[in-house]
């Protein structure tokens, strides 16, 4: 898994196993590969590369993807029946029935020498859907004891039943914008929120940010790295970083709570970098009525590599693993393109 925060390729060893008809999990290994100066520039800058120089990057990334799976897979001993990939997303433009995740399915098998599943967002773009948020078929399926699955990474997204279906969809953009911020004060990201903590919430800016036509919309709908670019990143200026990156903090906490003030009080298990970020959970709980469940690292870390296996597995078994309810599309998929290794 790479999230669009660029903060790292995740790796997770997991094994499932179905009873009771209920799945259920075991991360045995997993890790966080922070990317060497050179995939963090080429991955930051390929939104802005020419057509042949992207198919170029989309080969050379999922040689590199592969190559650091077969590294993880020695280092452990193991022999993975399969490797779920979920690339790294460039453009995400389903209004337009298009989406780019980079990390070619046959390079990556090639480099790792097993069986590889990727492209998992195209079919449901296909079908009239946003091809994402894609956690919440294993939010359904591995989570199910919560009320509300809330995962805050690059973007923060929810998943939920009402009325029978599992409905889910992206609220705003969340450590895109926490970890640009504090890159200008030459950090990869702000640990604990504590210069944000520090800060002051810039009312005329945090209603800059809250009044985007996007938080009217209902769902299904979904944001990507456009958006940030487009409509924020330019709000951003003429302040302290700590004061940016309070009232930031404060939109997030804003618009995950109006995003979920509708349900019934209930758990929130909150997953991603976000659920690291002190003062982001503080303000979170101070904004919600619904109680806020920090899970162990483990999850708080590995949580969509763990649920991008699973729609592998749900591949290969060739069931549902996408969700038209949450996405829009005309139909349930069985999503995904198998490659072997030749």
């Amino acid at each position: 898994m790479s999230g669009s925060s660029l903060d790292g390729l995740d790796i997770a060893l997991v094994r499932f196993k179905e009873e009771d008809d209920k799945y259920h999990f075991q991360i045995l290994q997993a890790e966080t590969l922070p990317y060497p100066e050179y995939w963090s520039h080429q991955l930051s800058e390929a939104f802005h590369k020419q057509s042949e120089d992207l198919v170029q990057l989309d080969k050379d990334y999922g040689k590199y993807l592969g190559e650091q799976v077969l590294a993880f897979a020695q280092k452990h001993n193991v022999t993975p029946d399969f490797v779920a990939s979920h690339g790294h997303t460039i453009f995400h433009r389903p209004e337009e029935h298009y989406t780019l995740q980079i990390g070619d399915g046959q390079e990556l098998a090639k480099a790792c020498g097993f069986t590889v599943i990727n492209d998992f967002r195209s079919e449901d773009v296909s079908k009239g859907g946003q091809g994402a948020p894609f956690v919440p078929i294993g939010d359904k399926l591995l989570f199910g004891d919560y009320d509300i699955c809330l995962n805050i990474g690059g973007i923060a997204n929810v998943s939920y039943d009402e009325d029978g279906k599992r409905i889910a969809f992206d609220l705003c953009i969340a450590n895109q914008a926490l970890n640009y911020l504090a890159q200008m004060k030459g950090l990869p990201y702000d640990c604990d929120g504590e210069l944000a903590r520090n800060g002051e919430v810039n009312i005329t800016l945090l209603k800059q940010l809250n009044r985007h036509p996007f938080y009217g919309q209902f769902p299904p709908k979904s944001l990507g790295r456009e958006f940030f670019e487009a409509n924020q990143k330019g709000l951003l200026q003429g302040l302290s970083v700590s004061d940016m990156l309070a009232t930031f903090v404060e939109h997030i906490a804003l618009q995950i709570a109006l995003g979920v003030s509708h349900l019934p009080k209930g758990k929130i298990l909150v997953t991603g970098g976000g659920a690291r970020n002190k003062f982001l959970m503080e303000r979170l709980q101070a904004r919600s009525s619904h109680e806020v469940v920090i899970p162990e690292k483990m999850i708080i870390d590995y949580k969509e590599a763990l649920v991008f296996a699973f729609l592998g597995l749900l591949k290969l078994e060739q069931k549902t693993n996408v969700l038209a309810s949450v996405t829009g599309a005309e139909s349930d998929s069985c999503s995904g393109q198998i490659w072997k290794p030749c």
